[in-house]
């Protein structure tokens, strides 16, 4: 390794960037860096440029055709040591997958249809008849951690918060794929024991990350 990239990397900030970014499968904004390691994002795009000096990280600069700054993403410049921080190979797939998805033209309504009849399928693991035992089996299993708050509504639906996401990276990256690919599961999943979706909260709406289900 080079002795410039040693010296970058010789920084515990760096070292924490350089990880943060050798494990994402997209590249990330350095205000979601900073947010993931409780940092200012200022101090973050300092060290980002330091990085970026010694030729390990690179930028893409993203123009929205909207007035103000474009947006600056980061990831690994190609050939810079992975130091064990590589994605395993199924989220690196996960991630390839979603940039063709997205480059081939698929849009929000595909990816809710495939979720759906994903949903349909799994609920067969499942041999509860209960619409709630089975998407908080399901979502479980995916890794959500689902926690149901019947009280949360007063017209006798169910709100199911979703207190992890295991799709964030990916949901951050293409919100409008991931995010619907989850709402299908989740009508799918409802959809076989008689269940209804009557509201599903996005990543970025601002009470997120959350389903309510209406059950016969």
């Amino acid at each position: 390794m080079e002795l410039e990239v040693l010296k970058a990397l010789g920084d515990e900030t760096r070292y924490a960037l350089y990880r943060e970014l050798a494990g994402s499968t997209a590249p990330r904004s350095a205000g979601e860096l900073a947010d993931a390691l409780d940092l200012h994002p200022n101090t973050v795009r300092l060290h980002l440029e330091r990085l970026k000096d010694a030729g390990v990280v690179e930028v893409e600069v993203i123009h929205r055709g909207t007035v103000g700054r474009p947006q600056h993403r980061y990831s690994l410049a190609p050939g810079a040591p992975g130091l064990g921080f590589d994605p395993p190979a199924h989220v690196l797939l996960a991630g390839l997958l979603a940039a063709l998805a997205e480059t081939a033209g698929a849009d929000p309504a595909s990816a809710r249809t495939t979720g759906r009849a994903w949903g349909r399928q799994a609920a067969g693991r499942t041999k509860s008849r209960s619409c709630l035992t089975v998407l908080a089996q399901e979502l479980d299993h995916l890794g959500f951690e689902p926690a149901a708050d019947p009280d949360a509504t007063t017209d006798g639906s169910t709100r199911i918060e979703f207190l992890h996401c295991p799709f964030r990276e990916l949901a951050e990256a293409y919100p409008e794929l991931v995010c619907n690919l989850h709402r299908g599961i989740c009508e799918g999943l409802a959809e076989s024991r008689r269940g209804t979706v009557e509201r599903f909260s996005t990543l970025y709406e601002p009470d997120p990350c959350h389903v309510v289900v209406a059950v016969p």
